[in-house]
């Protein structure tokens, strides 16, 4: 097996177009002692001569005349190689994949890309707006590389990194007689008409299983696969519903009010999801430090 290092091929590339040992010597920064050991060497790796030599000129033998326009091209492709590796270590270019739950992909996350393009112009940013169940599904298939969603539980093969916990508020029409009320308890939540989200969404189970616990049930009258149909629905007087908080500024866009919910209240951790063996990209890492960064401001926002 044939090994040539770029020293070599410098060095043979600069004396094959210069034609001399003198100016070729300039060019790669090497003694001419040195410089001719390292032509030597290249020619026992590669089997025979690469320039025919005399006391008063250099030229290329007619293996080395073939050698030339590839040795030029496998330099010019390794140095642009290391430059692009180089210019995406330093942020320069690259790309950031990431995956987030709508919920936090149309309300908080818009704000963390804005402070990344601020620092760094020149990476390109792919969202990926995704039901909680696939964001984790996208992670740990490596489609991205940073995911956004609910605490998918203990993993073997995954890291959840929190940033805040997202409860419950009660959503309700304007002119509604709960939205009087600072804190709306569920039982009184429920004897309305309710609009939900449809199975196997995780926000229908996890309203399910907390009001199972408490031996209450939810019969919704409305099921829909859309957040923002809930809040339309609401704001047109069809029903109330319960909604992350993630969704307060949707919910209020639409036409509906949010109020605290209680008895039971109910929140749930939503936090970076990233694979556990293996390293991030300099360019998502740099994504990841600004999210967890954010933390503070996330919750702030999310109040009522």
């Amino acid at each position: 097996m044939v090994n040539i290092t770029l020293k070599q091929l410098r060095a043979f590339v600069a004396v094959a177009r210069t034609q001399s040992f003198t100016e070729a010597c300039t060019q790669v920064h090497l003694s001419q002692p040195a410089l001719s050991i390292t032509i030597k060497n290249l020619e026992e790796e590669v089997g025979g001569a690469l320039f025919s030599r005399t006391t008063r000129a250099i030229a290329l033998t007619p293996e080395g005349e073939e050698f030339y326009p590839v040795a030029q091209k496998i330099l010019h492709d390794c140095e642009a190689a290391l430059d692009d590796l180089n210019q995406r270590f330093a942020l320069n270019r690259g790309r950031v994949v990431l995956a987030a739950m709508p919920s936090f992909a149309s309300s908080l996350l818009p704000g963390i890309i804005s402070q990344y393009r601020a620092l760094y112009p020149n990476v390109s940013i792919t969202v990926n707006d995704v039901i909680a169940e696939d964001v984790v599904d996208m992670v740990r298939n490596g489609q991205v590389e940073v995911g956004i969603t609910f605490d998918p539980g203990r993993s073997e093969d995954l890291t959840f990194t929190p940033l805040f916990d997202d409860r419950f508020v009660a959503v309700v029409h304007p002119d509604h007689p709960l939205a009087k009320s600072c804190s709306i308890p569920w039982q009184a939540l429920l004897k309305n008409d309710f609009i939900t989200l449809q199975r196997p969404s995780s926000i229908r189970l996890l309203i399910e299983a907390k009001l199972r616990q408490l031996g209450m049930q939810m019969l919704p009258e409305f099921e829909t696969h859309q957040l923002a149909t809930i809040g339309r629905m609401v704001a047109t007087g069809l029903g109330v519903s319960a909604v992350p908080s993630l969704c307060i500024q949707q919910m209020r866009e639409l036409g509906a009010v949010c109020r605290e919910l209680d008895t039971p209240v109910m929140q749930r951790p939503v936090g970076v999801v990233m694979r556990k063996r293996y390293p991030l990209s300099t360019a998502a890492r740099s994504m990841v430090d600004i999210i967890l960064g954010s933390a503070g401001d996330l919750t702030e926002k999310i109040k009522l």
